[in-house]
């Protein structure tokens, strides 16, 4: 009798769709939170944080207004969401090779740990191309940072499809 073994690797490949929903998603309910931030607790006009996101397309001037501009909104709106969805692409880029979208803590966890990754990217390193994003660098905006990572996994973990295990239960 003659034994072969033979590594077979799981090639999981993320769920595309699913992670870009994930991030739109996750970006709404930080901007959200960031709105709300803004207003009831720090007393600060909803769209100054507006003006500095778009002042990543925009350039400086933008990023020092405070008052509300249709234009700005617009575009703060068009680059939060198009984050959102390149950062949700990145998290399932992530965790879907290693299985980490497999049970919905493990997914929660990860996401968390990503969301202070990125805040660490973009308010100390990518600050450095946009240093009007400094002004919002902080321990809300920390927050706000892992509840996206924790909202895109959760939302990644419930809408993806992954291969079911034989004989494991569909959710």
């Amino acid at each position: 009798m003659e034994t072969t073994s033979k590594l077979v690797r799981d090639e999981r490949r993320p769920d595309w769709p699913a992670a870009a929903v994930a991030g739109f998603a996750a970006g709404a309910v930080l901007m959200v939170l960031d709105l709300l931030w803004s207003v009831l607790v720090v007393g600060a006009s909803p769209w100054a944080n507006a003006h500095r996101i778009a002042g990543i397309v925009m350039g400086p001037p933008a990023a020092d207004a405070t008052a509300f501009d249709a234009v700005v909104v617009a575009v703060s709106l068009a680059a939060h969401y198009a984050l959102g969805i390149a950062f949700g692409l990145l998290l399932a880029a992530v965790v879907t090779p290693f299985g980490l979208d497999a049970a919905p803590g493990t997914a929660a966890t990860v996401g968390a740990v990503f969301g202070v990754a990125l805040y660490f990217v973009n308010f100390h390193a990518i600050v450095q191309l946009f240093p009007w994003l400094a002004a919002i660098r902080g321990w809300a905006t920390l927050i706000g940072h892992v509840v996206f990572g924790v909202c895109a996994a959760l939302l990644y973990w419930k809408l993806s499809r992954r291969p079911a295990a034989p004989g494991a239960l569909t959710r």
